[in-house]
């Protein structure tokens, strides 16, 4: 049995956690870190609350935190104001257990913080501030009240770290599974908000923190479920020493508002910007196709951390690769004009990795050998994710 306070030894952030990461136990349907042998849970029945006795249960320590919200959870609607000249913000993000996550290592409460975080990073990358958010889920069977509460502890301390209303949202009965659906409103003044379409030529291209990181994560993850499946040891222990960033980047993510932050202090105001989700190499060929422009970026420029390189060695997978393919960084992809290069040399919390080109000189990755390799979108793709299960 693995503690996370004990065993995973990385910076929560105050992130309290009861619940435990077990590897699967064996012909059990509800997902084994649900239930350990020395916490017996008391356990309610969803069916006994209805559907608006839960919504009122999980949402009631959610308190209204922006002026623009008028009314949250309770009414038909919510209602939000945000005054003249300011621009709404959207995005939604649906999450499917077996597809986006799998809970035989996935806790609850970290999958929750997860699922408010994607969102976030979404209104960030349009360069706006998120102001609310709508949770819906779909619940099968196998899940009881105080699961759906761990769920939501996890929803609470994101909207409260990044200073988010839960607004509203909808629950219903699932036959496939736990499914989340996440809506973000966001606001932005409208001369403010970065599109995907604004890189020109001799622009510079930058990327936040560092690439790859998420992936690696996943796969140690994926290759001690397995070893766990093989051995059918049910005290089973994955060894995860050494690799704690790797694996609080997968699960537990967070939105680079820093980023956004430092920006504004600087002067800095991006042509284009995305946040990685997809991958590196997918994001850069939305932006050029958008933008109508070519780009070239530098192998031995691309941030790639300590333990995502020693994981990548040790699983014989090339690190390039891992680092422009992987996805779920939520790193923040931008380009800025030429003239703001001193501002970009003083970021922080950003580096230099390329420059855009003119669209007829295509889209390339220059490696250290000096050669052009064009880049190509091997990123996340949901629809052959779901082919692979």
């Amino acid at each position: 049995m693995i503690d996370i306070n004990d065993n995973f030894k990385y910076n929560l952030n105050n992130f309290p956690c009861d619940s435990t990461v077990i590897l699967p136990s064996h012909n059990d349907d509800t997902p084994s870190h649900m239930n350990t042998d020395d916490q017996i849970m008391k356990e309610t029945e969803i069916s006994t609350l209805g559907e608006f006795g839960l919504i009122e249960h999980l949402t009631r320590s959610f308190p209204v935190r922006n002026e623009s919200t008028r009314r949250g959870v309770g009414d038909d609607c919510a209602v939000i104001n945000y005054g003249k000249d300011r621009e709404t913000l959207v995005t939604t993000d649906l999450l499917l257990e077996g597809i986006h996550f799998d809970l035989t290592y996935v806790p609850l409460m970290h999958l929750g913080y997860k699922a408010i975080v994607v969102n976030l990073s979404d209104v960030y990358a349009m360069n706006g501030t998120p102001r609310q958010v709508t949770v819906s889920l779909g619940i099968s069977k196998r899940f009881t009240l105080e699961h759906i509460e761990q769920l939501y502890e996890g929803m609470r301390i994101a909207c409260e770290h990044y200073g988010v209303d839960l607004v509203g949202g909808d629950t219903s009965a699932s036959v496939t599974g736990l499914i989340i659906s996440v809506t973000c409103l966001g606001e932005a003044a409208k001369d403010d908000i970065v599109y995907r379409t604004g890189a020109r030529d001799t622009d510079l291209i930058c990327v936040s923190g560092n690439l790859g990181a998420a992936y690696m994560g996943l796969q140690l993850l994926e290759r001690e479920r397995q070893v766990s499946a093989q051995i059918k040891d049910k005290d089973f222990e994955p060894d995860f020493s050494g690799k704690e960033y790797i694996i609080e980047r997968q699960l537990k993510p967070e939105a680079r508002r820093d980023v956004i932050a430092e920006m504004r202090e600087l002067g800095i105001h991006p042509t284009a910007m995305m946040d990685v989700s997809d991958g590196l190499s997918s994001e850069l060929l939305h932006i050029c196709k958008d933008s109508g422009v070519g780009c070239r970026v530098y192998e031995d420029r691309i941030p790639i951390d300590y333990q995502t390189a020693l994981m990548a060695e040790e699983l014989n997978m090339n690190l390039v690769t891992a680092a422009m393919n992987g996805g779920e960084d939520y790193e923040l992809l931008f380009t800025v004009p030429l003239a703001d290069h001193d501002k970009v040399a003083r970021m922080k919390t950003a580096r230099l990795i390329g420059r855009i080109t003119k669209p007829e000189m295509g889209a390339y990755m220059v490696t250290r050998d000096d050669q052009e390799m064009e880049i190509r979108a091997q990123g996340w793709n949901a629809f052959t994710a779901a082919d692979d299960k």
